[in-house]
């Protein structure tokens, strides 16, 4: 090459050109929008996944309550069932049955509560109880509600409430 074709000739600078850039953005994008609602149904799954274990685990919580503690029954609040960080030995009021977040009542975008404890006719003794989970926002952290009783499996509710009817797979 002469000198003439070597001033020229343009050199191409180093990185991408800006039409480069946004068309890798947008490519980006478009994977992302295509992603993101796939997200939130295995989000939504887990959590209901999540919601009906926990619902196990205070079932079998709830019978060695009921074994421990035969004067009392049942318990009638997850806080019965959880830990007291300030005692060293278990009680009534906070067995130390149920671990983690879940005697707070709050775990993975459900909401679990303890109602509608019976007792027995001219006693104390909790001998019936219910418990359910709901979502904190149905459609964003589950679809649908769960309940538990005493003599029962799990059943759901397809709306996200506390009407459950169908057995819960």
């Amino acid at each position: 090459m002469n000198t003439l074709q070597k001033r020229t000739r343009r050199q191409r600078p180093n990185g991408f050109t800006l039409m480069e850039l946004l068309i890798v953005i947008s490519i980006m994008l478009i994977l992302m929008l295509l992603a993101i609602p796939n997200y939130n149904k295995a989000k939504v799954w887990a959590n209901e996944s999540s919601a009906m274990k926990s619902l196990g685990a205070i079932r079998e919580a709830q019978l060695m309550y009921n074994q421990t503690y035969p004067s009392v029954g049942y318990a009638c609040t997850l806080q019965a069932l959880g830990k007291d960080p300030t005692q060293t030995t278990a009680t009534a009021a906070a067995s130390g049955l149920l671990s983690g977040d879940l005697p707070s009542g709050t775990k993975a975008g459900y909401i679990f509560t303890i109602t509608n404890c019976t007792k027995a006719p001219n006693s104390e003794r909790i001998v019936s109880y219910e418990v359910s989970a709901v979502p904190q926002s149905v459609s964003k952290t589950g679809n649908r509600g769960f309940c538990l009783d005493a003599d029962s499996e799990i059943k759901a509710d397809p709306s996200g409430g506390t009407n459950c009817t169908q057995l819960a797979q």
